[in-house]
């Protein structure tokens, strides 16, 4: 268990580091977080199953200014480990993330009022000059304590807790499971919701009714109607941006072009 703890806390600490020191390769996602947890502990299509759900909850989940979203991230990881280990469901690894990811949230904000604190020192070294001080500030410090506060809670989680959740797990009673079977389907519908307050129009309703109605009475799978969706996305890319859309936009212009034309042979005065 100690090994298990152990790596599934460096792969936390990989997955947080992807936005602050390698970019943003998408490692933060807790689909591709959870996955690597069942890469790392021997089950990974387990750890896809969770990190699927979790990521339909997260998909409206973003942190704008100082608003801090719950860390589904930390949430993701410890869930799938925890349905590994206990073997338990995709349903029941829901009920675990969802207060870890409070808790982290909790800790990210900690952690950023402590952040706060190590950029006034670092304001205060540049001002004196001492400019490798500010950048290990920045550099140094700030990554280790982001590791810090998510390799601790993993480790700690995996390490002395595993039992307790077994417990807890055979402890459910059915009527139980069956309404957090029903909530798990409600909270991804609620991520969608708060993904499509941001992005819906009247430019893109109607490709979203088309979808949920086909999905709903056609009998196609979800796979077949997203491979369908892909392959329209770039259909209509190529209408308006490809070469079919520059023909159109060359025809239009030939269009205005000889109707200016028309327009200057029969020599109609200026308005005025």
């Amino acid at each position: 268990m100690f090994w298990d703890a152990l790596l599934v806390g460096l792969v936390g600490v990989f997955c947080m580091l992807d936005s602050r020191l390698l970019g943003r390769l998408n490692f933060e996602r807790p689909l591709i977080g959870a996955t690597l947890t069942g890469l790392v502990l021997g089950d990974v299509k387990t750890g896809l199953l969770v990190g699927a759900t979790l990521e339909l909850v997260s998909l409206g989940l973003v942190q704008v200014g100082a608003a801090v979203a719950p860390d589904m991230v930390l949430g993701s990881i410890i869930a799938a480990a925890f349905a590994i280990i206990s073997k338990a469901t995709p349903e029941t690894a829901l009920t675990i993330a969802i207060p870890i990811s409070v808790l982290g949230q909790l800790l990210g904000i900690l952690l950023r009022t402590l952040l706060a604190a190590l950029t006034h020192k670092a304001d205060k070294f540049i001002e004196e000059g001492n400019f490798r001080a500010a950048v290990r500030m920045h550099i140094v410090w700030g990554p280790i304590l982001y590791s810090l506060s998510y390799f601790i809670p993993i480790f700690a989680a995996i390490y002395f807790g595993t039992s307790t959740v077994e417990r807890v797990v055979n402890a459910i009673p059915d009527w139980l499971s069956d309404g957090l079977t029903v909530a798990s389907k409600i909270l991804p519908a609620y991520g969608f919701a708060l993904l499509l307050n941001t992005m819906m129009d009247k430019k893109n309703s109607l490709f979203f009714l088309a979808g949920f109605f086909l999905t709903a009475y056609s009998g196609i799978s979800i796979t077949a109607l997203s491979i369908f969706a892909t392959i329209l996305a770039f259909v209509l890319a190529d209408v308006k941006f490809g070469k079919l859309g520059m023909a159109n936009a060359g025809e239009a212009s030939h269009s205005v072009s000889s109707n200016e034309d028309v327009f200057d042979e029969l020599d109609l005065p200026d308005d005025k």
